[in-house]
């Protein structure tokens, strides 16, 4: 009789899984996302990434890799300074076209080092990669093209300002990572790095 319960109990119970469906899913990343300026903490950054998520950027010949993103912003032209001009006053001046097309030549070229020696570091590798360069506060660029481009993993460099420095000018990395929607990797580098 007890084995005629088991019997029904086995024959009323589910289609049993297999191995693979009981595993938990490992979620993919698709699209890193790294920021770069001059410092040499965010090519240290970047090449943590490189170190250690290679594997998952490659694409070989079994599967598809993600795409990592380089990205560079640009600070704003300001079309004028303010300069002491006596007591208690200022002076604008103004900028020609000139000096706006100058600057922003300038800044083209830098942007354009920037990425290209980060698009060698990654395809020594052979990391699938894509550079984008924005103009605008990097604080908030970044985290624009985060939610636009679906950014699932951003890493950032971290400068090692002090506690007044950071308070007067703001950390990118520590407003990224209150602000960006996707899950944040903050990279301080050696020491001997950031001096």
């Amino acid at each position: 009789m007890a084995e005629e319960q088991a019997t029904m109990a086995m024959e009323k119970q589910p289609e049993t899984t297999t191995e693979a469906e009981e595993a938990p899913s490992v979620v993919r990343t698709n699209r890193m996302m790294v920021a770069i300026d001059e410092s040499d903490s965010s090519f240290y950054a970047l090449q943590w990434v490189i170190d250690h998520f290679s594997n998952l950027l490659m694409t070989t010949e079994a599967a598809e890799g993600g795409i990592l993103t380089v990205v560079h912003v640009q600070p704003p032209f300001q079309h004028f300074a303010a300069f002491p001009a006596g007591p208690g006053g200022a002076t604008a001046v103004y900028s020609t076209s000139t000096m706006r097309e100058s600057v922003k030549k300038a800044q083209q070229e830098t942007s354009a080092a920037l990425l290209s020696r980060a698009l060698q570091m990654c395809q020594a590798k052979q990391i699938r990669t894509e550079t984008l360069v924005l103009e605008g506060d990097a604080k908030d660029m970044i985290c624009e093209a985060v939610e636009e481009m679906h950014v699932d993993f951003l890493v950032l460099g971290s400068r090692g300002l002090g506690k007044i420095r950071r308070a007067f000018l703001g950390s990118v990395s520590d407003y990224c990572a209150h602000h960006a929607n996707c899950p944040i990797l903050i990279v301080k580098p050696p020491k001997e790095i950031t001096k």
